[in-house]
């Protein structure tokens, strides 16, 4: 591996060991042991549950290659998840609101359980199903933890502000450190074992597994609106009414979708970015990278909430606005720089631009997260607040499937510029937000 992936690495990990270790007095915000013992439950079975999430990417693609599968063929399986995310798993989602959120829970661990149990069979049928069932996990994942999180720690007396810092840690950790120690086991599993690319799926569901007992016999349920005659289609009402007469929470859905839109298009497109020549780069350690990346904004986003006097509708503008610039640099370093690369080589000095962009970006990530979920709790009404959250995800769903479905069409530069326009809408949005 060259020195240059090193050296960015341990950049970042300084950068994130200054970040941590510099927080005063006034970016630590004073709680009590009640609440401590109440968000290192939440935070230990959100890991667990994102453990389960994180190990089965690396390899799935992989898998579906082993299995014989055609591109168009694992595209349409990639289509699926995010289709049934949509559909199905709107519906199961919403569910939480009615019949409990640790219910909902508990779903998202045995329906992802069962996702990856069909990883086992090269029947195509059977991945289609695997996948769909992934979707609905998805949509859980996203909805029903969280809404436990908000409903349990209000039910428990505990301050407002004190929910930022359970953000910050679920993003910090589940979405950073969890992710970057998956991908090592995943590939520990696959390939210094020798296990095969199903292995870390086996791994997946003991982690679920093992969450799932934990919910069980240590969280308490709660509900949105466990009315009797509050049936599906009147939660999708009563959501609806509350997106479309509320305009802060209809914003806060437009920014959410343009910001995940323009994040999950930038997933597919990183790699081919980086190595339009095929030049040969380590996948694995750059995704640690961008992980690490995601640690720091998540770290700043910590310190940012802390400070009553700091809002998070004024700074979110900035991090949409960096954002802009972060994935509209491939459009502009391609119109002013000309690098060509040669299959299997190095990375590109253009290519190495790119990487510190993306790197930005990652960071926007990091801080973006726990900042939203901040938001959506004082904005997203408690009695619909998994419904309202899986609508949130619907435009989300329906941009990938088209970005999936189209990705050969368009240059690689227009896609960024498209993300880049995206995001410059969700910084106007903010401000209207403000």
């Amino acid at each position: 591996m060259e020195i240059f992936y090193i050296a960015l690495f341990c950049s970042l990990l300084l950068l994130l060991g200054a970040v941590e270790l510099g927080k005063s007095k006034k970016d630590r915000i004073i709680t009590n042991a009640a609440f401590s013992s109440f968000k290192n439950n939440y935070l230990f079975v959100y890991c667990l549950m994102m453990a389960g999430d994180w190990l089965q990417g690396p390899y799935v693609y992989f898998l579906y290659t082993k299995y014989g599968f055609s591109k168009g063929d694992i595209g349409k399986l990639f289509i699926a998840g995010f289709g049934s995310s949509m559909i199905f798993g709107t519906c199961v989602g919403s569910l939480a609101d009615k019949y409990g959120r640790k219910r909902a829970s508990i779903t998202y661990c045995i329906t992802y359980i069962l996702s990856c149990f069909t990883k086992h069979s090269p029947e195509y049928k059977v991945l289609m199903v695997g996948r769909i069932l992934g979707g609905i996990a998805t949509s859980l994942l996203f909805s029903a933890f969280e809404s436990w999180l908000v409903a349990e720690h209000f039910k428990r007396g505990f301050e407002s502000q004190w929910l930022s810092i359970t953000f910050s840690k679920a993003v910090f950790f589940g979405n950073g450190l969890v992710a970057i120690l998956a991908g090592l086991l995943a590939n520990f599993l696959a390939d210094t074992l020798s296990l095969g690319p199903v292995s870390p799926f086996d791994a997946a569901s003991c982690f679920l597994a093992f969450g799932m007992a934990i919910i069980i016999f240590t969280w308490s349920e709660n509900y949105g609106d466990p009315s009797e005659g509050r049936n599906l289609l009147i939660q999708f009402k009563a959501a609806a009414s509350a997106i479309a007469s509320d305009e802060k929470i209809f914003l806060l859905g437009a920014i959410q979708s343009l910001f995940e839109g323009s994040m999950y298009t930038f997933v597919f497109l990183w790699t081919p970015a980086l190595s339009p020549d095929d030049e040969d780069i380590p996948h694995g350690f750059i995704f640690a990278t961008f992980m690490l990346s995601s640690m720091i904004g998540s770290s700043l986003a910590s310190r940012l909430m802390a400070r009553p006097n700091i809002r998070v509708e004024w700074y979110l503008q900035i991090v949409f606005l960096v954002s802009t610039a972060a994935l509209f640099s491939p459009v502009a370093i391609n119109f002013f720089i000309t690098s060509t690369g040669q299959k299997g080589g190095s990375l590109t000095p253009t290519g190495r631009l790119l990487l510190f962009a993306f790197c930005v970006f990652e960071a926007c990530v990091g801080i973006f997260w726990p900042s939203i979920m901040k938001l959506r709790s004082q904005f997203v009404p408690e009695e619909s607040r998994s419904t309202i959250l899986n609508f949130f995800r619907i435009p989300v769903n329906i941009f990938v499937c088209v970005v999936l479905y189209n990705v050969d069409a368009y240059p690689i530069t227009g896609m960024f510029g498209m993300c880049a326009g995206f995001l410059f809408l969700a910084a106007v949005l903010q401000n209207r937000l403000n």
